[in-house]
């Protein structure tokens, strides 16, 4: 497969996920917390589901598109290993994390602590979602949606 054709799977199973697991979000208080803000697609598309809920998005440094970048008060830049760390029991209702590189050697890294703070960060029955799989007891995986390819993006709920 391309590159190009894996790239539009993926974001095409984050959408996916997204658009499927509204109702379980509205079923649960809190923050959504959006890890990676990039050029700010995802944070669009979590704010159109999510009108009325806060939304903090987290980055090394701010490069989105101004009409898909949060309010000042809403927007975490720094190294988010470390930023997302002072949000743990912030009990947030959803966390999307899309910050895998494809570089299996920077990923594995990435995974010695992106599992524990997604965990960290969710209340009971909150959503994670994530393009790196997120090994950890608190996070039990669920379904996904019919066209989702298991492996490509991942879903869990908090326990």
């Amino acid at each position: 497969m391309s590159r190009l054709d894996s790239f539009i799977r993926r974001l095409t199973a984050q959408r996916d996920i997204l658009n499927a697991i509204v109702a379980l979000v509205n079923g649960t208080e809190g923050p959504v917390l959006e890890f990676g803000l990039g050029n700010g697609r995802t944070y669009d598309h979590l704010r159109e589901h999510f009108p009325d809920r806060r939304i903090i998005a987290f980055d090394r440094d701010v490069r989105s598109y101004a009409s898909s970048t949060p309010p000042a008060e809403d927007m975490v830049t720094g190294d988010i290993r470390e930023s997302g760390q002072t949000f743990l029991g912030i009990g947030a209702a959803l966390a999307h994390a899309d910050i895998g590189t494809g570089h299996d050697d920077i990923d594995a890294v990435t995974l010695t602590w992106l599992p524990q703070l997604m965990a960290g960060v969710l209340a009971k029955n909150g959503i994670a979602v994530s393009g790196l799989p997120l090994d950890r007891p608190e996070l039990e995986p669920l379904e996904l949606p019919t066209g989702v390819k298991e492996g490509r993006y991942y879903l869990y709920r908090r326990k």
